[in-house]
């Protein structure tokens, strides 16, 4: 059995990020497995521009 990696995003981030996409209803009622593939891409996307963002202002 492999050991549990550690999250790269926090919860947090993963929820904020679900709410401006529109599925944190979604995520709330019947989880991460039922969010679409392109919105989980979408999620991720979002994710990286943020922390590209982030070090671009020296964060």
């Amino acid at each position: 059995m492999s050991p549990r990696r550690k999250p790269i995003m926090s919860d947090a981030l993963k929820e904020e990020i679900a709410e401006e996409l529109g599925v944190a209803n979604v995520v709330r009622q019947d989880g991460w497995g039922s969010v679409s593939s392109r919105d989980c891409g979408n999620l991720v996307k979002m994710a990286i521009e943020r922390a590209e963002k982030a070090l671009m202002n020296g964060q």
